[in-house]
């Protein structure tokens, strides 16, 4: 889905992606972003996944279609961005496009991700690059808390094990991620949703961010 925001504003980023583990708040920070920067928001709009559902309740046996739909779903997205010129505006999308061979080697067994690798290729997928990602990471309490107070029902069935593995599968991709501009966020202590001090102090950190390796990990100014 790409939502189209009237009064583009000129910014060193034109494209920005926001990523980390479910329920971290990737989504929330991206709508935030997009609107003050007046950019177009691509999100990935997770739930409309029908196999999200049981993947989460049942595990393996619904994993290798939910990954495989998620991966039609953005070979799609990618093309409807590249047929809309994706340099004419700032945009914000709430996922990095090349995360997704994240999630198919962590769920899937070794023949499914075999299947996986060779639908891949043959989509031969060109994902833009953007030039910010915003890596959110918190603590796996954290992440808990979160997603029982969202309430999203067949979210609940998420385990901490699974989360345990999510976490550091993100850790491991972002150690070694250099295709652009990298902002490292601790999320556990701090909420740019709710609170406006912790937002502008994020904001202020994206604004000086233009290359290389970066880490924001602030005290939550509701704490001080």
């Amino acid at each position: 889905m790409i939502v189209g925001k009237p009064g583009k504003v000129s910014h060193s980023s034109r494209f920005i992606a926001v990523d980390g583990p479910i329920g971290v708040g990737k989504t929330s920070l991206a709508r935030r972003l997009a609107d003050s920067l007046s950019a177009d928001l691509v999100l990935e709009e997770a739930y409309e996944n029908p196999f999200l559902e049981r993947f989460y309740l049942d595990g393996q046996s619904a994993a290798l279609p939910a990954q495989m739909f998620f991966l039609f779903a953005r070979a799609r997205q990618i093309e409807s961005l590249r047929q809309s010129d994706l340099f004419t505006s700032v945009r914000v999308s709430d996922y990095l496009f090349s995360k997704d061979r994240l999630f198919a080697e962590l769920n899937l067994s070794a023949d499914e991700l075999s299947l996986y690798k060779q639908v891949e290729a043959t989509l031969a997928i060109d994902a833009p690059v953007p030039d910010l990602v915003i890596y959110l990471q918190a603590s796996v309490d954290a992440l808990l808390d979160r997603i029982a107070r969202r309430g999203v029902s067949f979210e609940r069935a998420i385990d901490r094990h699974y989360l345990e593995r999510l976490t550091d599968a993100y850790a491991r991709f972002f150690h070694d991620y250099d295709d652009s501009a990298l902002l490292i966020v601790n999320a556990s202590q701090i909420d740019p949703i709710n609170n406006d001090a912790d937002y502008e102090q994020l904001f202020q950190q994206i604004e000086q961010t233009t290359g290389g390796r970066h880490f924001f990990n602030p005290m939550s100014a509701a704490l001080a």
